[in-house]
């Protein structure tokens, strides 16, 4: 049987080769210390071996970054498509101390997220809310849109929110704040 293409108006279609990807998209690939070697690259991002497989650069992803961010991160190729090489099941079980030590590196640098320890201001203008607040990395001014997806409830009283540039912060729980910050934030409650 000979290879089934197809003719786009903007390429060849090649049905056997998307069958193939498919299914390696679907494949769940466990990574453990037996089957994977990570190692540090010249700029400081990480590389992986695993069986028979080579790649230069890696993205680390948590599955469940508030809810359980040791479990199930994914391991996934560094370009736009982003496709998943495979899945550590328990950070800290499944791999070296080294490793482990490395991965929380990357995703402490894509999960970067300043806890807010005080609110000195929040003005409403235009569509916008203007905050001025004290996290725990110092004095931080952002805005974000008047939308309910700007502030998303975790908990009952953890919050998080997304500025408009995409930079996290959490309020890990809003009735510690003083009354007079809870009524700048009382919009968002």
């Amino acid at each position: 049987m000979g290879i089934k293409k197809f003719e786009t108006a903007d390429e060849d279609f090649d049905l056997e080769q998307m069958e193939a990807e498919t299914e390696a998209m679907l494949r769940l690939r466990y990574i453990t210390r037996d089957n994977a070697v990570f190692t540090r690259t010249k700029g400081g991002f990480v590389a992986l071996k695993i069986e028979d497989e080579s790649y230069d650069r890696v993205r680390v992803v948590r599955s469940f970054p508030f809810s359980d961010p040791d479990a199930y991160i994914s391991i996934r190729v560094a370009d736009e498509k982003s496709r998943e090489i495979g899945m550590i099941k328990n950070l800290k079980t499944d791999v070296s101390e080294e490793t482990r030590a490395m991965l929380l590196e990357q995703m402490n640098l894509r999960y970067f997220t300043p806890i807010i320890r005080r609110i000195n201001n929040i003005k409403d203008e235009y569509g916008h809310a203007y905050f001025d607040v004290e996290t725990d990395e110092g004095p931080c001014k952002f805005v974000i849109y008047m939308n309910s997806s700007s502030v998303v409830n975790l908990t009952d009283t953890r919050l998080l929110i997304t500025d408009l540039d995409g930079n996290r912060f959490e309020i890990p729980d809003y009735t510690k704040l003083s009354a007079g910050e809870l009524k700048k934030l009382d919009l968002f409650l």
